[in-house]
């Protein structure tokens, strides 16, 4: 072979290597997308932004918090957030705001009241990922969504009030009739009815999610016209309970702290189940825009009926304990199925708006 060919074998050979080099270059930048080399060479943590149209101190919106401090403290993401958004425009400013100059990675948040203009910013916006609490579906490439499922526990709930109420009569207090909210009460009732065939279940809506004042209002009517265990679907019941010495059943979060002598359990949500899939499938580069559902029902984690307190006023008789505990064990073996009912519950009231 002569000087030149053997020249040009050695830089087809040579061009041939660069190539495999580029190739799996790609394929790193591609596995660690989602994180950012620094000057000192590690790796910086995900960003992730919270948008919450309410208050923090609002349970819905507390859960999904709770969850991102939770990957924060475990060293996982660089978080921040802003609540207290609302409802009149500001949600669309504040995510355009972040998402041009923060460039976070995932933004969590609650699009419920602001459904348009979530996902407005989100398709504008394709390379972050979208996670927010809505009751549409997901939409590609990169808006996934999520709710509370908690008619499971909210069934047990229910239960445990419709064999401790002494006078057959208990309330709920609830934010809107919407779906969302609607099957968590329509379960309560079902469960209350299990157990006790006379109750009668009283229903407040108060056209707000965070307005604690309203709800203990409600509360109060609901216990002056004969109700002895409430469910605080929305905050403020609770207190109504512990000034009047009845018991309570706290909702998203476990609220036995905010009168321990009177909630005897809570129906809970845990987001964690689905903020930890959600920054895995980006940290994989291998995110996609689904609805997370699953991860928030009993069978992964995302639901449960918080420890129960026996030393509520009158306390837990034994028998209904172990009749709430094998009817759990039911819904977690999967052999017992909550009915999913979205309709407005019959007899409800809604007040204010």
């Amino acid at each position: 072979m002569s000087v030149s060919g053997r020249h040009q074998q050695l830089r087809g050979r040579s061009i041939g290597v660069w190539l495999v080099l580029l190739a799996v270059l790609a394929l790193v930048a591609t596995a660690c997308q989602g994180s950012t080399p620094d000057q000192s060479g590690k790796s910086e943590k995900l960003k992730v932004f919270g948008a919450f149209a309410t208050q923090i101190e609002e349970p819905w919106d507390g859960v999904i918090h709770a969850a991102l401090e939770a990957e924060k403290a475990a060293g996982r993401i660089d978080y921040t957030f802003q609540d207290d958004i609302g409802y009149s425009g500001d949600m669309e400013r504040v995510l355009r705001e972040v998402a041009d100059k923060d460039k976070p990675a995932i933004i969590f948040g609650d699009a419920f009241g602001n459904e348009e203009a979530v996902r407005g910013v989100a398709k504008d916006y394709p390379a972050i990922a979208f996670v927010f609490g809505s009751g549409g579906g997901p939409a590609e490439p990169n808006f996934s969504v999520f709710d509370n499922w908690i008619h499971e526990p909210a069934y047990l709930a229910g239960m445990l009030a419709g064999g401790l109420t002494k006078t057959n009569t208990i309330g709920v207090v609830g934010g809107h009739p919407v779906p969302e909210v609607n099957r968590i009460v329509n379960a309560f009732v079902k469960g209350a009815q299990e157990v006790n065939a006379n109750v009668t279940v009283k229903v407040t809506f108060i056209s707000s999610w965070f307005d604690p004042p309203s709800a203990k209002e409600a509360a109060l009517a609901q216990i002056g016209a004969g109700a002895d265990v409430l469910y605080a679907e929305r905050a403020g019941v609770i207190e109504a309970a512990q000034e009047k010495g009845l018991i309570a059943i706290g909702n998203m979060s476990d609220q036995a702290s905010l009168a321990p002598g009177n909630v005897v359990t809570s129906v809970t949500w845990n987001m964690e189940p689905t903020v930890k899939y959600v920054i895995n499938q980006v940290l994989a580069a291998a995110y996609a825009a689904q609805d997370l559902k699953d991860f928030s029902m009993v069978g992964k984690g995302g639901a449960a009926l918080a420890a129960i307190n026996a030393t509520v006023p009158g306390g837990v008789p034994d028998a209904l304990l172990k009749q709430v505990q094998d009817r759990e064990a039911e819904i977690k073996a999967g052999t017992f199925r909550v009915d999913i009912i979205e309709n407005q519950p019959a007899g409800s009231t809604v007040v204010g708006g």
